[in-house]
């Protein structure tokens, strides 16, 4: 189908200019003050609503295959344009992971059949899979990254051997994103916290994962990009101490190491603890205030250069176990840009920042090709927000699989009534079309 989307406060670039744009062929034919209305488009009028490229969230887990009673990439992706969100690179932390060319390959499959938002996958890194990971660099136009946990995860997931990291350094041709934690300092954190106390809770969790491991990890990535000028990308930086290793002194189409911060870090503090414990249990944790005040600084001044959601959803029963029996991960894909609305309502933070940090930077640190922004001849991947329209989140406007929200019950400032994947119109006002699925996003590179 063709729209004309009329009158719209459209978001792109730094600027918001008020107009029309029209959709057609799944990409942005014109965009111009005013469109006379082809016979053949559905016109939908925007007056008083902004006009937004769509999130593209650069870390999620989920869940599929292994793990679909927490969630299925039907059901979070779903979610993800419910919320704004239009594009998605998913982790390789799944049962099996994807240490394969294959197992990579088959959540492609599953995307295509299922998916309502655009896809990409990371390929997985182990001790013993080198040589599978380096054939990424033959699909290096249709694959996001390669994702190394630097630091402690499921499985056989942790990459802590130093020729594995040094020869995946040299010789990938990929954005190589990393969790970082220092695996021995985590330990060491442990067994002192242990001998001090008998029962751990959710506020020990900062104290274990402290800001030290989060440091010596991610200097320790940066060595190894440094050493061999590879494209690195470090996740959900959460301290103080981390920052310094950043700079907004060159462009980000320049940098060879960038940074993402995830909405989690910048809204709740380990004060949180408190009141929803292991519900906001996460790795890397949430941390002290000063560290939340210190990440929005970056974010502004561009030191930390995209937002994300690392949104990993875990069932109820599986928060609700003892602290050390409790998963790690919250769910954020459907709420991640209206809660960053909620900080533009605040003054924390302007709509063309949002914009910029969830859409435009995404795309140009991983180089998708014709995504990211209101350009004619780009995918038609938009967002029409109501900034007059609060919502509360609640378990029956909750769309995860999981079906719960760290943010339940906060009042939300705006709503999300249109979203468009590929010039199809997806979701309006609480009603899905299914009719079409997503695309595997491409990288020019």
């Amino acid at each position: 189908m063709e729209y004309i989307i009329k009158n719209a406060a459209i978001v792109n670039e730094g600027t918001i200019t008020h107009g029309d744009v029209w959709i057609r062929n799944h990409r942005i034919e014109k965009i111009d003050g005013q469109i006379n209305v082809p016979n053949a488009a559905t016109e939908i009028n925007a007056s008083g609503l902004y006009l937004l490229p769509g999130a593209i969230d650069d870390q999620v887990h989920f869940r599929e295959p292994g793990l679909t009673h927490k969630a299925t990439i039907y059901t979070e992706a779903k979610a993800a344009v419910a919320g704004g969100v239009t594009s998605f690179m998913e982790m390789p932390n799944t049962v099996p992971p994807a240490f394969t060319q294959d197992l990579l390959e088959d959540k492609y499959k599953t995307a295509s059949q299922f998916s309502l938002a655009n896809y990409s996958f990371y390929m997985g890194t182990s001790n013993d899979n080198t040589e599978e990971v380096l054939k990424t660099n033959d699909k290096k136009k249709d694959v996001c990254g390669i994702k190394i946990f630097m630091g402690s995860s499921t499985g056989n997931l942790l990459v802590n051997n130093p020729l594995v990291l040094d020869k995946i350094f040299k010789d990938s041709e990929l954005l190589i994103a990393t969790h970082c934690e220092d695996e021995a300092i985590i330990k060491a954190n442990y067994e002192w916290l242990k001998s001090q106390k008998e029962t751990f809770v959710a506020a020990d969790h900062p104290v274990i994962r402290n800001e030290e491991a989060c440091f010596a990890s991610s200097f320790r990535a940066i060595q190894f990009a440094k050493k061999y000028n590879s494209r690195l990308h470090i996740l959900h930086i959460t301290t103080t101490k981390e920052l310094q290793l950043f700079t907004n002194m060159v462009p980000l189409e320049e940098k060879r190491i960038t940074a993402e911060v995830c909405v989690h870090h910048l809204h709740f503090t380990a004060d949180d603890y408190a009141l929803l414990g292991n519900l906001i249990k996460c790795n890397p944790a949430i941390k002290a205030p000063n560290h939340k005040v210190a990440l929005w600084e970056a974010l502004l001044d561009d030191r930390l250069d995209v937002i994300a959601t690392d949104h990993a959803p875990h069932t109820w029963h599986e928060k609700n176990e003892p602290y050390e029996k409790a998963h790690a991960g919250l769910p954020l894909v459907q709420h991640a840009l209206p809660l960053m609305l909620h900080y533009v309502q605040q003054g924390k933070t302007s709509i063309e920042k949002v914009v910029e940090k969830m859409s435009h930077a995404v795309a140009k640190c991983f180089d998708i090709k014709d995504r990211g922004y209101i350009r004619e001849g780009y995918f038609a991947d938009v967002v029409l927000v109501n900034r007059n329209q609060p919502f509360t989140i609640d378990t029956d406007n909750i769309l995860y699989k999981c079906a719960w929200s760290p943010l339940q019950k906060m009042v939300m400032p705006a709503s999300i009534t249109h979203t468009f994947v590929n010039g199809n119109l997806v979701y309006e006002g609480g009603n899905f079309n299914e009719s079409n699925t997503g695309m595997r996003l491409q990288f020019a590179r």
